[in-house]
């Protein structure tokens, strides 16, 4: 790389605007590798699992998490985030002085956790296994806070390539584990040694990886800098976990372990498309933005270009999904006890395809320096989330709380208005072609469906037939340029930094 000053986004950044913008596209084909093969085997992982285990072992499971990444949200004050934002190159006395408030909130954290124990145990009705998972979580959050410095450095620079080694690893280790002890009838204390097993692994990854010597130190004016953007940062995280986590766990209370896992399993099927295409492409987006926001045009052209190809692939996941998923509840062995789930999982799918777009803007407004703007965007949908969910469950079960979230979902259109006021993407390009491609690709499947029994040929040919129709669909709506950024991305990666 040369280092010429003029190169540089400012003279005291670390890389060039052109490298933010390889790296950028780099970091989302390599985490678009490893999301694919972490999906395939997290999915055939939770297909062994929800054959293993019953309801209330996974209501268990998602309450207990629920509650620690509740509690988690203390363990932090928005540091992290703050060094990866921050314009100029984080000092030494940055990175140690987030490093010791870290810790220091984290024990605190694990102190309250194991003093609420048993009072969780009995609200919850916790058997001894459930109350050693509680301890399992909260040891991997301390082993997680220990991860933070070497991340958030390797995040600044783009490096995803060497990032993604240790999300490997854990996964492999969290999913093996965890079926294996299922499949001997372990329950609720697999996903105990699968937790301690992920958290090791990461944290010894981790370390050989962007090797960084831990410090505890103390700089007021560090502090007090980086939690300019921090605590605004953390406010919004505590408003996401209030409406996310605290809202399961509240919900624990009423629909118990078996609705809670129903909810659980609707929530994770629909928001599978998110974690596999749209999460890794705001992990390398939030820097990006933020080495770029002085950049007015080339921020708009990223911004619209990250969205459609985000909606370009959730889109029709998420529709292809609901049509195939009553057909594997009925053909997987001993998968019919999730067919309560069905109703759940095709509302929440609607608040997937809705986040498809809105996440992102919350993203781009966080990496421009907009958190204020984007608190209240979780203000408006933490109390929609806690007016409706609450209600809607007591009074309809599963269903209510499921339609509760659909709901939510609509005001999204508010975050499209408020982001366009900062930077102008183009909602036509970026959200409606996908859209009316995917729309397509659902009526033919709809079509089709009323004439196919339930059997893995069905299924086959429903997933055969909707790629098609989908791909036809957007070559002919979107034209030659997705082409055009496929051999963009090649030509990148042929050449180096």
């Amino acid at each position: 790389m040369r280092e010429n000053e003029e190169e540089h986004l400012n003279p005291t950044e670390e890389i060039t605007l052109e490298v933010v913008k390889e790296r950028a596209v780099k970091g989302v084909v390599v985490l678009t590798g490893r999301t694919f093969f972490l999906s395939v085997i997290s999915l055939v992982a939770t297909a062994f699992l929800t054959v293993f285990l019953n309801p209330s072992d996974f209501g268990i499971f998602w309450i207990v998490s629920a509650v620690v990444n509740f509690l988690s949200y203390f363990s932090d004050v928005g540091l992290a985030a703050a060094l990866i934002q921050k314009k100029e190159t984080p000092s030494k006395e940055d990175l140690h002085t987030t490093f010791t408030v870290q810790q220091i909130l984290v024990v605190t954290v694990l102190v309250v956790l194991y003093l609420a124990s048993p009072f969780l145990a009995k609200y919850y009705g916790l058997s001894h296994a459930g109350k050693l998972l509680l301890y399992a979580l909260g040891a991997s959050l301390l082993m997680s806070s220990l991860k933070t410095i070497p991340s958030a450095l390797m995040e600044r620079k783009l490096e995803f390539n060497k990032l993604v080694i240790p999300q490997i690893l854990e996964n492999l280790v969290y999913n093996v584990i965890a079926v294996i002890l299922a499949w001997k009838g372990l329950g609720v204390t697999s996903f105990t040694i699968a937790v301690l097993g992920r958290g090791a692994v990461g944290l010894i990854a981790i370390y050989i990886l962007n090797p960084w010597l831990p410090g505890l130190a103390f700089s007021r004016a560090s502090l007090k800098k980086l939690l300019s953007y921090g605590l605004p940062y953390q406010a919004n995280t505590l408003l996401a976990t209030l409406k996310d986590d605290g809202m399961t766990a509240f919900l624990g209370g009423i629909l118990g372990p078996a609705g809670i896992g129903y909810l659980g399993w609707a929530q994770k099927w629909a928001y599978t498309p998110l974690r596999f295409f749209m999460d890794h492409i705001l992990k390398v987006t939030f820097p990006a933005f933020a080495r770029m926001q002085d950049e007015k045009e080339q921020l708009r052209r990223s911004v619209t270009r990250s969205i459609f190809f985000i909606c370009l692939l959730v889109f029709p996941t998420v529709i292809g999904f609901v049509f195939c998923a009553p057909i594997l509840v009925n053909i997987i062995p001993k998968y019919g006890k999730w067919a309560p789930a069905l109703l759940p999982l095709y509302l929440i799918s609607f608040n997937s395809i809705m986040a498809a777009t809105t996440t992102q803007l919350t993203n781009l407004l966080n990496s421009i320096g907009k958190i204020k703007v984007t608190f209240g965007l979780m203000v408006m949908w933490t109390v929609l989330s806690w007016v409706f969910l609450p209600f809607l469950a007591l009074k309809y079960g599963v269903n209510g709380a499921a339609l509760g979230y659909s709901l939510v979902g609509v005001s999204s259109v508010v975050a499209i208005y408020v982001a366009k006021r900062y930077v102008n993407f183009s909602l036509i390009e970026s959200v409606l072609r996908p859209l009316s491609a995917a729309l397509s690709m659902g009526i033919v499947l709809f079509i089709l469906k009323n004439f196919l029994a339930s059997s893995f040929l069905s299924l086959g040919i429903l997933v055969f037939a909707g790629i098609v129709v989908y791909v036809i669909s957007i070559y002919f709506i979107v034209g030659v340029s997705i082409m055009t950024d496929v051999k963009t991305v090649f030509k990148i990666f042929r050449n180096e930094d």
